[in-house]
This record gives structure tokens, sequence and C-alpha cells, in this order.
């Protein structure tokens, strides 16, 4: 007879939001903290993931009194100097390790993607084994989106050797190290839109304005 997987839980999950990077293509500054309609994307962001997970901290670099009105743990990337996607993982593995060692693993998300699944972390937590370290990332549209992933706590010092040692910043260059699975998602029902469509120049922000006004109207 099969062993029954042990299940994650919430509680042993931690929320981490990538808004580290320099937002080039947005004109810089910081994408999470634009208006999209009376409030910022980082609001929309935490509206969505505080529903999935007891626990969040951002990821970002600089001043942190910025993000000062959001009363949230400010984690610079422990690594490099604007070293990527997986500096910003690493930056709440280390937190985790750190202050929260019940908890066993790390969720990252975009800090400029809106609409991600309200059942993300559920799906992505279902998808792994708790006593084992197996990397969940998230995919729609035959398209991987290695940024929004479920990250073993117990990979962190792996993760910090790696690119602490000059080793490719590239999400999916860590990944094939270790046992991971994907998770597909479908379209947004409530926007249509592929749920992990991201803000990443001012036409994609003029979008997510139209999409949120005509949910609200």
């Amino acid at each position: 007879m099969m062993a029954k997987r042990t299940a994650l839980t919430v509680d042993k999950i931690l929320g981490c939001i990538l808004a580290g990077g320099q937002s080039r293509r947005m004109g810089g500054g910081d994408k999470s903290l634009l208006d999209v309609g009376g409030k910022s994307m980082l609001d929309v962001i935490l509206d969505r993931l505080s529903a999935q997970v007891s626990e969040i901290v951002l990821n970002a670099n600089g001043d942190p009194d910025r993000f000062a009105k959001f009363h949230l743990p400010v984690i610079p990337d422990p690594v490099g100097d604007y070293a990527g996607p997986l500096a910003g993982v690493l930056a709440g593995l280390t937190h985790a390790k750190a202050q929260r060692p019940d908890v066993s693993h790390v969720v990252s998300i975009a800090g400029d993607t809106p609409f991600f699944p309200t059942n993300l972390v559920d799906r992505l937590c279902s998808s792994v084994p708790a006593d084992k370290p197996v990397i969940a990332l998230a995919s729609s549209s035959s398209k991987l989106h290695p940024v929004f992933g479920l990250w073993p706590v117990a990979l962190k010092d792996d993760l910090h050797t790696w690119l602490e040692t000059g080793q490719s910043g590239k999400v999916l260059a860590f990944v094939d190290r270790h046992d991971s699975v994907e998770v597909s998602f479908d379209p947004d029902p409530a926007t249509g839109l592929d749920p992990f469509f991201n803000a990443n120049k001012p036409d994609d922000l003029a979008t997510v304005r139209d999409t949120l006004s005509s949910r609200i109207s």
C-alpha cells in the first residue's frame, strides 16, 4: 500500500514579492508602486497574495522607506548588484531560515504581475512533497513562468553558493540542478488574460489599468 504523501500547509509558506529589478523598459523606478487606478500595483498583488499565505515579505533594493505604508519586512538582495530574480528568491529563503525556522518553503511572486491565480499557492503546494526539496514552477499556455515558484528553504545554502560563485543568474539554470515540477494554469476567468500577464512596458501598464477599471465598473 502506498504511503500517503505529507501535505504542505499555509503556515509553512512565506510569500515573497520580487520587486528588486530596475524596471528599465518602464523607464526606471518601482513598477510595483505605479498607480493602476486609485491604488498601486503592489496593493493589487497584496490583495491576491494575502488570501493565500499567512506572512509576506517584499524583496526590494534601495531605501526601504518608500514601502513603509505597506508595513512589510523589506529585504534587499543578499548577493550581487541587481542580480536578478534568483537573488530575490535567495533573499526570501534567507529571511525564512533566519526569522521563521518553522517555514519550509517560500513562494515567489513577481511585483509586476497583478492577475496571478488566486489558487496559485494551493496548486503549487499540492504538487510537491512536504518532506523532499522539490521546486514547483508555474506555467500557462505552454510557457514556463519561473519567477512564480515554490522554493524549499532547504535549498538556501546551495542557491547562495551558486550566486556567490558567479554561476548563471537565470532561474532555470539553477532549477535544473534539482528536482522540479511544472504546474499549469488556465487563463484568468475574470479578465481573459494570461494569469501571468506582466506590466513590462507602458502599454502593458495601460492594459492593467483598463482591465482593473472594467472589473470595477
